[in-house]
């Protein structure tokens, strides 16, 4: 499986002729206006298959930037068929009040070359519910936010990885060169023995299991 990471928790995943697009970001130019800095580059030239966006905030629901003729799932719980067989959405809040601060978020897992994936949107649970953890099920590659803030930070998003017995866990939703907000993955990092630095693209069997942190697009 090829893996791209585009910034915040813009996703690419590639295997067997089948592309998925996770959570893509469009114009934050207005994000500037309240001091908040967001200097990925544009996603330009991006297909998929499947597209699928965890909650409707700008900087996850662009699907406009986004061509082809994608399968999308958007913002939804339950069971859907897709190019890449079931997804699951599982229900979820974006804070730890029931989603009365930042509204819902949903987390999806589905199976790609033969990989159960995760991705957990901007969970921001205070803790993750055990019909939630058993509905996303045994999971292998977990995309995890860690920023802290407005999601999860670094003590329970390792919690959680460790909960869904992830073979490989991708931080995301955190702070690089290219934003000014959000703590930065140190912390979450520093809770694994090992841990692969990839560039921002990576095939996911030239990295060791552990945490693996590609580099900022």
């Amino acid at each position: 499986m090829h893996v791209e990471w585009y910034g915040q928790s813009t996703f690419r995943l590639q295997a067997g002729g089948v592309t998925v697009v996770i959570d893509p970001f469009g114009d934050m130019s207005a994000a500037a206006a309240r001091g908040l800095q967001f200097d990925y580059p544009p996603l330009e030239g991006v297909s998929a298959d499947l597209l699928l966006v965890t909650h409707e905030h700008t900087d996850h629901n662009a699907v406009e930037v986004v061509g082809g003729d994608p399968v999308l799932i958007r913002s939804s719980a339950g069971t859907f068929e897709s190019p890449v067989g079931e997804v699951i959405g599982v229900a979820s809040e974006h804070d730890p009040v029931a989603g009365t601060q930042r509204g819902a978020n949903v987390m999806y897992a589905f199976e790609l070359d033969g990989v159960r994936v995760a991705h957990l949107g901007d969970l921001g649970q205070s803790i993750l519910r055990g019909e939630q953890a058993a509905a996303l099920g045994q999971v292998d590659l977990l995309f995890v936010p860690v920023g802290d803030g407005p999601t999860i930070g670094a003590s329970l998003a390792h919690e959680i990885s460790t909960t869904l017995g992830a073979r490989w866990v991708v931080p995301m939703h955190y702070r690089t060169h290219r934003t000014n907000f959000l703590e930065t993955a140190d912390a979450f990092l520093e809770r694994f023995e090992q841990v692969t630095r990839p560039g921002a693209r990576f095939e996911l069997s030239e990295v060791a299991e552990g945490a693996v942190a590609p580099a900022a697009p």
